[in-house]
C-alpha cells in the first residue's frame, strides 16, 4: 500500500530524530526519539483511516449537465444544457451537441498547447437535434474525455475562422439515463409498485402501448376502490364501472420511478395514497 505524502513527512522526520539520537549527534533525549516513533505511528493510523477516493460511477450511460463559461459555447438548447456520459471500464466519456456546425474541432488543455497536440484535437460528429416545436437541424457534436465529474477542467475551442479560444468547462449532476421508448406498438412490462401501506398491489406484468413515441400503460389495482389517480398533476379516471380499478395512464420513462397518487374510497373518508410505479419491458 503506498503511504500518502503527508505521512512520508512524517516518517522521515522521525527516522532522522530517530537516526540523531542514536548517533548521539544532538544529545535529544531517548525519550524524544520516542515521541517521534510515537508520532510516527499515530500518522500511520491516521493515513488507514482517512477515506478513499470516491469510486467512479459504474459502467453504464447517464445524463449530465454540461456548464461553461460562455454564452455562445453551450449545449444545445434542444437538449436543455445537457449531454450524454458514458462510462467504460472506468474511462467516462461525455458527448455534447452543440448549437451549430461553427465549432470545428476541440482540444482538452489550453489553446497555446494546440498546435503542439494536433493528434489530440477532437473532431466532431454530426448529430440531428429536434427542438420543442418539432423543426430539427443538423449540428455538430463532441465525444469529450472526462477525468472528473462536478470538476473544472480546460476546454480549447477552434472556430471555424481558424482561432482558437479558452474557456473553462464542467460535466456535472450525472443521472442514470431513462431507457428510450421503443418503437410504436403494444408491449407488456414488469411493473413493480412502491408505497402506501403495502396492501394494495397491481397487475404485473402490464400492457405498455407506444403510440407516436408516447407510453400508455394499463394499471388494474387489486381493489375496486380506487376512482382516480393524479399523474404529474393530471386526473385520471377508471376505465372500467366493474372489477378492480383499472387506468390508462402516461409513463415517462421505462426503468425509471413515476411518482402517481391513487384516491381511494375504501376507509371512511377518501384518501389519496402516494406510490411509484416502475416499468421495465418484458
Amino acid at each position: 500500500m503506498k503511504l500518502n505524502h503527508k505521512f512520508a513527512l512524517l516518517l522521515a522526520g522521525a527516522v532522522l530524530a530517530g537516526s540523531l539520537t542514536g548517533c548521539g549527534a544532538s544529545g535529544t533525549p531517548a525519550s524524544s526519539a520516542a515521541s517521534s516513533e510515537a508520532a510516527a505511528s499515530s500518522a500511520v493510523s491516521e493515513a488507514a483511516s482517512e477515506p478513499a477516493a470516491e469510486a467512479a460511477l459504474p459502467d453504464g450511460v447517464y445524463t449530465a449537465d454540461f456548464d461553461t463559461d460562455s454564452s455562445m459555447f453551450h449545449a444545445n438548447e434542444a437538449n436543455d444544457g445537457k449531454g450524454t456520459l458514458t462510462v467504460k471500464d472506468g474511462q467516462m466519456t461525455f458527448h455534447v451537441s452543440l448549437v451549430s456546425k461553427k465549432i470545428v474541432n476541440l482540444y482538452v488543455g489550453m489553446a497555446a498547447d494546440t498546435e503542439a497536440h494536433e493528434a489530440d484535437w477532437l473532431q466532431p460528429t454530426t448529430d440531428t437535434v429536434t427542438y420543442s416545436d418539432g423543426t430539427s437541424d443538423e449540428v455538430y457534436g463532441f465525444d469529450i474525455p472526462v477525468e472528473a465529474l462536478d470538476e473544472d477542467f480546460q476546454l480549447a475551442i477552434l472556430g471555424s475562422k481558424g482561432k482558437w479560444y479558452d474557456h473553462t468547462v464542467r460535466v456535472a449532476n450525472a443521472q442514470p439515463a431513462a431507457a428510450e421508448a421503443p418503437a410504436d406498438g403494444t408491449y407488456t412490462c414488469d411493473v413493480t409498485l412502491e408505497g402506501g401501506s403495502g396492501r394494495a398491489t397491481v397487475d404485473s406484468p402490464a400492457a405498455l402501448t407506444v403510440a407516436d413515441g408516447r407510453m400508455t400503460a394499463t394499471i388494474v389495482w387489486s381493489s375496486p376502490n380506487y376512482d382516480y389517480m393524479l399523474v404529474d398533476g393530471e386526473k385520471y379516471l377508471p376505465t372500467n364501472t366493474e372489477g378492480n380499478s383499472t387506468f390508462e395512464i402516461p409513463v415517462a420513462a421505462l426503468d425509471t420511478p413515476l411518482d402517481v397518487v391513487g384516491d381511494t374510497v375504501a376507509m371512511s373518508t377518501p384518501h389519496e395514497i402516494e406510490y411509484t410505479l416502475t416499468f421495465t419491458l418484458n
